[in-house]
C-alpha cells in the first residue's frame, strides 16, 4: 500500500503525469524503496527518494511538487555514446588528455541488496524525504523520463547524464537511489578497490558533474582517495 500522494504534471508538458509524489514525508521510506524496486519489473514504476530545493522547503518541495520538470526538452539515453559524453566533456573543462574509461568488475554483493542498505542510512540523515514513482525501465531513465533538471547550468538534456548512469550501472553495479533538485545520488556495488582505479573512476565523475572538484575536494586526486570502496556516490551540481 502506497502513503497518499498524487500525480504531478510537468510544468510545460500539459495533462500527462510524469510523477507520482507522496504528499509528506514517508515513515519507513527506504523499506517502502526497497519494497516498489522488488515490484519494478511487473510495475515498470521505478521508485525515488526525493529531497527539496532545502531542507525546510515542506511547502514547495521544489522541483518536486511545483511540476519544474522538463521531460519534453529530453532526448533519449539511447541516442547517446556514454564514452564518448564523458571524453567531450573531460577536454571541455580539464587541461589534461582524456585517461579512458575505468575498467568495471563483478560486485561482490548484488547490487539490489547494496541499494537497499544505502537507502536505509539516506532516508535515516533525512527524515524530510518523500516517495516519487516514475514510469521508466531502470533507474538511470527515470531521470530524463522525470524530466529532471539538475545538471541544467551545464547540459540541459539530461539523456545524456542518464546514458553515462546506465553505463556505471553496467560497470560497477549503481543503482539510482534518491535525487533532489541539483542532486543525484547512487548506491554502487562494485566500487573501485585501488589507488589507480579510483583515479580513473574521479576522472569520469568529473566529467560527468566538474562542481565535485571545483566546489568540493579541490584535486582530482583528493577526490579520487574518497573513492576507493565508497558504496556510494553523490553528485552536486551548482
Amino acid at each position: 500500500m502506497l502513503p497518499s500522494g498524487r500525480t504531478v504534471t510537468a510544468e510545460d508538458g500539459g495533462d500527462i503525469p510524469v510523477l507520482w509524489l507522496s504528499d509528506a514525508a514517508v515513515s519507513g521510506a527506504a523499506e517502502l524503496w526497497t519494497r516498489l524496486r522488488e515490484e519494478h519489473a511487473g510495475s515498470g514504476l521505478w521508485p525515488l527518494l526525493l529531497e527539496p530545493l532545502r531542507p525546510d522547503d515542506e511547502g514547495e518541495f521544489r522541483p518536486w511538487a511545483t511540476g519544474e520538470l522538463y521531460p519534453e526538452d529530453m532526448s533519449s539515453p539511447q541516442a547517446h555514446d556514454p564514452a564518448a559524453l564523458l571524453a567531450a566533456w573531460w577536454d571541455k573543462y580539464a587541461e589534461e588528455e582524456w585517461p579512458a574509461l575505468a575498467p568495471g568488475r563483478e560486485p561482490e554483493r548484488h547490487p539490489d541488496e547494496v541499494a537497499a542498505e544505502f537507502a536505509e542510512g539516506f532516508a535515516a540523515r533525512r527524515p524530510y524525504i518523500r516517495l516519487g514513482l516514475v514510469a521508466a525501465g531502470r533507474g538511470a531513465d527515470a531521470l530524463t523520463a522525470v524530466g529532471w533538471s539538475g545538471p541544467a547550468n551545464y547540459d540541459n538534456d539530461t539523456a545524456k547524464y542518464s546514458a553515462v548512469v546506465r553505463d556505471w550501472e553496467r560497470r560497477f553495479g549503481a543503482r539510482v537511489v534518491a535525487v533532489g533538485f541539483d542532486t543525484l545520488h547512487l548506491s554502487v556495488a562494485a566500487p573501485p578497490i585501488s589507488a589507480e582505479e579510483a583515479l580513473l573512476v574521479a576522472a569520469e565523475h568529473f566529467a560527468f558533474c566538474p562542481d565535485l572538484v571545483w566546489q568540493g575536494s579541490g584535486t582530482l586526486a583528493a577526490y579520487a582517495e574518497s573513492l576507493v570502496g565508497a558504496g556510494h556516490w553523490e553528485f552536486w551540481w551548482d
